[in-house]
């Protein structure tokens, strides 16, 4: 289970699952829009921004989710929501800000949290496909991972309240390198695919993040057994 990073044969493993395949589908629609409807790189952040928000939404529904498995988990998942709310969606929005001055070059006025999902939801016509995809896919994590395979009952409020940070810091330097190249280039599509490629490696590492931490999960539970017999 230790193996070295992104080795192929571990990759290979992780994608037996379709959960993950799913995943990996969803992470390569960008190439579509790239290709079939001519997104340039401010929709490609702007939807990588919009899959953000996604993301706190379904954290907050793990968050009250933990109380399936501990009754106490849901008096502080009713605490620690409206913080994580505030204090995750403050986050998303200075970033939200940094992306569209970065995107615009300032030529917009400053925005409100609503105008700025509005800005990343008009970015493109065929936005709202996209983001009910990352929608579908989260769904699906939620209900085979979360529910199915119980991670309800390994985890609590707080643990899934500081989850999403750590992604959220890693894809945003990612994409702000990957759009400044695309910005920059005087071969845009060339920018924007190295955008697409650097957003398609990070999630096949979390997807090997999952399957790693869904194995060590699996040798927890055979341990307990080995010493309860």
């Amino acid at each position: 289970m230790k193996g070295k990073f992104l080795d192929p044969g571990e990759i290979a493993r992780a994608y037996r699952d379709p959960v993950s395949l799913a995943s990996l589908g969803v992470d390569l629609l960008p190439l579509v829009a790239v290709l079939a409807f001519g997104w340039g790189a401010t929709p490609l952040v702007a939807l990588y921004w919009l899959e953000n928000l996604v993301i706190g939404v379904f954290t907050i529904f793990r968050m009250i989710g933990t109380a399936a498995a501990a009754l106490v988990n849901l008096g502080v998942a009713l605490f620690m929501v409206p913080f994580f709310t505030v204090h995750y969606g403050g986050f998303c929005y200075g970033h939200g800000i940094f992306l569209n001055v970065f995107a615009t070059g300032g030529d917009n006025s400053f925005q409100t949290p609503w105008g700025l999902v509005t800005w990343a939801l008009g970015t493109a016509p065929e936005m709202l496909w996209f983001v009910g995809a990352i929608v579908a896919v989260s769904a699906l994590y939620f209900a085979v991972d979360f529910i199915g395979r119980g991670e309800y009952r390994r985890t609590n409020p707080s643990a899934e309240m500081s989850s999403p940070y750590g992604r959220i810091i890693t894809l945003h330097v990612a994409i702000i390198l990957g759009a400044a190249v695309a910005f920059s280039m005087d071969e845009p599509l060339a920018g924007v695919l190295l955008l697409i490629l650097i957003r398609v490696v990070f999630g096949i590492f979390m997807t090997v993040m999952r399957r790693r931490k869904r194995e060590a999960a699996v040798e927890a539970g055979a341990s307990m057994v080995d010493d309860d017999a």
